[in-house]
Formats: structure tokens, sequence, C-alpha cells
């Protein structure tokens, strides 16, 4: 008796009640419903294992806590800003930064991000002097250094910064790291366990409790923060490897962004970290003011924002939009991978058809092919919009950096794509200043020098071969 035909059946039936339980049960955009429903169409069986590792929804349950008091206090506080806001009366320093009040209030609303105007803010977009700044206030710290990051390697600069955490645990300095788990997957054990016997506290985001098998595979914590004494804070898009010193040879020089926060920012920097670190820790951090050290400093107004697929608003997508429609001149955007979906390509649409300067800027290689190619394939509205298109040739652009007039700007780990606006845990420090964003457009410009412009000649020109990959990938890429 031939029962294959009997398995086959029964595939494919589970692929039907799989599909109608998408479309029924799950609340998903419907680009990304027709996406699966595609892949469990065309690859049956295959499709089906994709879905288990890559497609299934995070639970309702609450992923970050913290104790009741510090929240109950972070409440207050946000509902403080929100009714200064209403009643004119919140504090910023600088006129021109007034007119964003909207933009404050949606982040505050729907964030819980606290706005904070005494901070004083340095851009990095070289990896090695980001890393030498890091590394002189890790070693200067006195009471607590907390990290983390995505992406941690084990070698030259893993290895230093590691010898660097190592001694100051050996200090008595109180030390952790946190890591994603599938970012860092080639990370080895020795080098954590040699962290561990020095005195390092190190975790890892949703590890894999069966060797290379992960099922929650799709959300990854996308995140790098870095934390000294409560003091001082780094955000950004730099993870921990060699590559981000531009010594890979497959990426060249990379560029990217950080920066660099000294004043009350910090203190929201160092709560998502406790709220990372209680998620992946048995032993959570409760609250102590020796966390809680910032002092105010400069006068640049600063709000933490994160997201992530445990949050009912795309918030950071949200802060894009809401920059890109705020803007009456320009608006620069640098991201290595652009795939937008509808409201954000909407948003830069409508921008530049009312007159405003948008420019975006691209990597000329990619570290993910399919990405890539829908990247180019997203790229062509825009330039049939009227938007100006940069591919960045001196190595490999990383930066995910947003400048709208001269006056406000996002800085953080979200890319423009659907990956980081719905399945990854982001976070980004928007910027509320006129030095701080002019430094930031400068640099844009400088980045000109090393970049050709896309234009709509030699988009055109692009091979049928190519064209189909792209076709392809934009059919995807609700689930990429």
């Amino acid at each position: 008796m031939n029962i294959i035909p009997y398995i086959l059946s029964i595939i494919l039936g589970l692929n039907v009640l799989l599909a109608l339980a998408i479309i029924f049960l799950e609340r998903r955009d419907a680009s990304a419903t027709w996406a699966w429903l595609m892949v469990l169409l065309f690859l049956p069986i295959a499709g089906f294992i994709f879905y288990l590792i890559f497609g299934r929804r995070l639970s309702n349950k609450e992923i970050f806590t913290w104790d009741k008091k510090s929240r109950l206090g972070l409440l207050a506080a946000v509902q403080d800003q929100l009714q200064a806001i209403k009643e004119g009366r919140l504090e910023i320093n600088h006129p021109d930064i007034v007119p964003y009040e909207d933009l404050i209030y949606l982040h505050l609303k729907n964030n819980d991000a606290l706005y904070s105007d005494n901070n004083e803010v340095e851009v990095f977009t070289d990896g090695q002097k980001k890393f030498h700044a890091l590394i002189q206030d890790i070693e200067s710290a006195q009471d607590h250094i907390h990290l983390l990051y995505y992406i941690v390697r084990d070698d030259k600069l893993g290895t230093r910064l590691a010898d660097v955490l190592i001694r100051k645990a050996q200090e008595n300095v109180e030390v952790k790291l946190l890591y994603d788990d599938m970012g860092s997957r080639l990370l080895k054990r020795k080098f954590v366990k040699r962290l561990r016997d020095a005195g390092v506290e190190v975790e890892s985001f949703f590890p894999s409790f069966i060797p290379k098998v992960n099922l929650k595979i799709n959300y990854r914590n996308h995140r790098k923060l870095a934390i000294i004494d409560g003091k001082i804070g780094y955000i950004g898009g730099f993870n921990i490897g060699d590559e981000y010193l531009g010594f890979n040879k497959r990426f060249g020089y990379w560029r990217d962004t950080h920066l660099r926060v000294e004043g009350n920012a910090v203190s929201n920097m160092q709560t998502r970290f406790i709220l990372d670190w209680n998620q992946a820790s048995r032993k959570d951090i409760v609250y102590e003011d020796r966390y809680y050290q910032a002092e105010p400093k400069g006068s640049t107004g600063v709000q933490i924002v994160s997201s992530g697929p445990d949050s009912e608003w795309e918030q950071i997508k949200h802060g894009y939009i809401k920059m890109i429609l705020s803007a009456k001149e320009y608006v620069y955007v640098q991201t290595p991978y652009f795939i937008p979906d509808d409201s954000l390509l909407d948003a830069l649409r409508i921008a530049v058809l009312s007159g405003v300067d948008v420019r975006i800027m691209i990597p000329n290689k990619p570290d993910h092919p399919f990405v890539y190619w829908a990247t180019f394939s997203n790229i062509g509205d825009m330039l049939n919009a009227g938007a100006k298109i940069y591919i960045y040739q001196k190595g490999f652009l990383h930066a995910k950096t947003i400048v709208v007039d001269g006056n406000i700007a996002s800085v953080g780990t979200a890319n423009i794509d659907v990956r980081s606006f719905r399945l990854n845990f982001e976070a980004n420090a928007f910027v509320y200043h006129p030095n701080i964003a002019k430094a930031l457009s400068d640099r844009f410009h400088e980045d000109l020098t090393e970049s050709t412009e896309l234009t709509s000649k030699l988009y055109q020109s692009r091979s049928k071969w190519i064209r189909f990959k792209e076709a392809i990938a934009r059919l995807l890429s609700p689930i990429l």
C-alpha cells in the first residue's frame, strides 16, 4: 500500500489549517498575510517548517517587567510631561524645537519615552573613534558597566573589550553583558566562560534550549546600549566586532552612526537596559539610586524610544513618519536597507511631492542579498516620486539616521524595513537640537562625496535578471 499520497494529503491539510489560522486568528498586516500564504502555497512542506521557525507570533504575555514602584514612578513622570505639553509649559531650551512638541507628545503617549533637554551629545561615525571613547569610559567606571549588543564577536575587538571588562570586574565594579543569542550565534562558549569566571555577569536574549535550533529566531534584540555608572550612555548602530572597525575585506570601511550621551536621557537608556536584562536573567535588577546618577549637562533634547513585537504600536516607525511629515525643507535618510511599508513610503512620497528635498543613501553592497534586492525594488518608487537616491561607495553604510530641516534627528538601531518595525527589539534616540542635526546633516553631505547618484536612467538600465530577483524579493519583503 502506497502511503505517500496520504502523507501528502495530511501535509496539505495542515497547510490549509495553518493558512486559515493566519488569515482569521492572527492579527497580521495584509501584506504579511499574503506573503505567508504564498510561501505555504508554493512550498507546502518547507513552507510549513519556515512558518514554525519564522512566522510564529510572540505570546501576548508581558515580556519586560520591572518592580511596580519604579513602573508607577515612570508613568507619573510621563503624565506630568503630557500635561505640561497640553498646558504649554514643557521646558524646551531651544526655540527652534518648540514646533516639534507634537512629536515629543507622540513618544510620551505611545512609548512612555520621557523627554529631557539637558543632555550633551557627541556623534561618532567611525568605529575606531567610537570604541576608543567607549573603552576609555569603561576603564573609568567606578560602580557599574551595563552593555547590550546584538552582535558580540570573540575577535580582536571583542577580546580587547573582554580584557577591560574582566579587569573592571576584578576591581569590584558591577559588569553586566547582554547579547542576542541569534546575532551572536558564532560566539564561542569559552569566551563567555572566561568572562563569567572573572565575575562578569553574561546573559543571552531568547537563548536556544536546543543547540543550533531556536524557535524564536525571528525575534531579535537588535539594540545596542552601553551605560557606565548611570552617567554616560551610548546608543547607535555599531556592534562589537572587527568588521565595525573596517577590518573585514568584504565590507571595507564601515560607515555607521553612534551617539555618546551625558545627561538625564542616560537614565532612560538605563531603564531600557534593566528591562531587557530582567527578561534574560534569573537574577533581576531592582531599583537602586546608584543606577540613576545622571546629571544635567548641555542643552540637547533627547527621547529614548524603543519598539518590538511585544508592542501594540510600531513606535519608532511612527516617529519616523511624524518627522518626515513635519519637514519643510529637507529629509536626509541613511539606511542599509530600504523596505518601507506603505505608510512610510506614502509619507516620503508626500514629502517629495510637497517640495521637500528628500535624499536617501544606501550601501553599494549587500550584507544580506535578498534584502538588498528588495531595497532596490523600493528605491524605484522614490525615484519616480522625485527623491534623490545615492549609493555609498567607500565601504558599507550601516547607519540608521534621519535628519529633518536641521532641527531634529533620529539615530539608533532601527532600519527602514519591516523587520525593524515589527519583529526586532529596537532602540533609537530622537534628538532635538540644531547643533546635532547640523552635525549629522554635514556628515551626510560629506558622505555624498563618497557616493554616486542613482538616476532614473541608470535604474531603468537594470538587467531583466536583476528585475526578476527584485520582484520576488519585494513580494516576500513583508516577512524578510
